[in-house]
């Protein structure tokens, strides 16, 4: 009953969603998000924690700018998501600039599928998208099942527009494992906290939890990872840019390899929540875990493998250890 009345709830707001166009909703999700900052106190002071270690030199003033851009951003792309089914060709060429494809075709055509990575910044959900539109190359998503599947029914309909698919993150090994050998794009995000016993890698200074899937999916496979960031620009137009992860030094799977380009993935996407601060996830507990993690000396961090990974992650080195 619960679920059904949720389920009501968010189709309605959706309904109301798609009656007003674009930029209405862009204003309006703007608006929703600087009345979440006010009162979401405890994500606030999260994101102004984890802002307040990330940039040391930046004054509190900037701090709080950034971090209500941040709620912002995450509000803005949910009401845009819940607008993709007015979402035509043409709009979508307005929408969005994509500055190279041409790293994603040139990735596509080494032939052993491709692991895209993204993170929460900027609209996430539109990169899949977007990359499968303007590229042609249509990929699977690796998603995680909401807790009320008639809602979790509607987003994935929204995400497989345009040829894209799902596949959930509790069953996705065999699936992905399947889709790089047929020489296709997995794409997932990867900048959440993975659980505690997992792989620590160094990002914004501290600490961080790491998920080793994509990495080991790359080593075992020979896929190369293409990073994605769609940036909202200042008319919330997007600028979308691809960059693929160095992997032609790393010979063969081992964990110091995983752990190297892990890495790498890391550092790349520091990189563009550096240059665009207000539009990442700084309200995710992203290092929840760095207190649990003191034991382990923070210049080890960026090459050190926990020899315990999560279950998922021992799922994943098992199934493509026989790939």
């Amino acid at each position: 009953m619960t679920d059904r009345l949720e389920y009501i709830l968010f189709s309605i707001f959706a309904f109301l969603v798609r009656l007003m166009p674009l930029r209405v909703i862009q204003a309006f999700g703007r608006f929703l998000g600087s009345f979440g900052y006010v009162i979401a106190r405890r994500r606030r002071r999260i994101a102004i924690d984890n802002l307040t270690h990330a940039f040391p030199e930046k004054s509190e003033k900037e701090i709080k700018r950034i971090a209500l851009g941040a709620f912002q951003n995450y509000v803005i792309s949910i009401t845009e998501f819940l607008w993709f089914p007015r979402l035509t060709p043409q709009l979508l060429r307005r929408f969005v600039r994509i500055l190279n494809i041409d790293v994603f075709g040139e990735a596509y055509r080494k032939g052993k599928g491709v692991v895209l990575m993204s993170a929460h910044i900027g609209n996430w959900e539109l990169i899949a998208l977007s990359g499968a539109y303007f590229s042609g190359y249509p990929v699977t998503i690796i998603v995680q099942t909401q807790r009320n599947r008639l809602v979790d029914r509607v987003i994935n309909r929204y995400r497989c527009m345009w040829g894209n698919s799902v596949v959930s993150m509790e069953s996705s090994v065999r699936e992905v494992l399947r889709r790089l050998s047929d020489g296709q794009g997995v794409a997932m995000l990867a900048d959440q906290s993975a659980p505690m016993e997992g792989l620590y890698v160094t990002y914004f200074g501290r600490p961080a939890a790491t998920h080793q899937g994509p990495a080991i999916f790359s080593l075992r496979t020979g896929a190369p990872i293409v990073m994605g960031f769609l940036i909202r620009q200042h008319d919330n137009r997007y600028n979308c840019i691809y960059e693929e992860v160095r992997t032609d030094d790393l010979v063969g799977y081992s964990e110091e390899n995983v752990a190297e380009l892990t890495r790498r993935h890391v550092a790349l996407l520091e990189k563009y929540v550096r240059m665009y601060p207000d539009q990442w996830l700084w309200m995710h507990r992203r290092w929840k875990h760095v207190d649990k993690a003191s034991g382990i000396k923070a210049e080890t961090l960026s090459t050190s493998v926990s020899s315990e990974p999560s279950a998922h992650e021992a799922k994943v080195a098992e199934e493509t250890r026989h790939t």
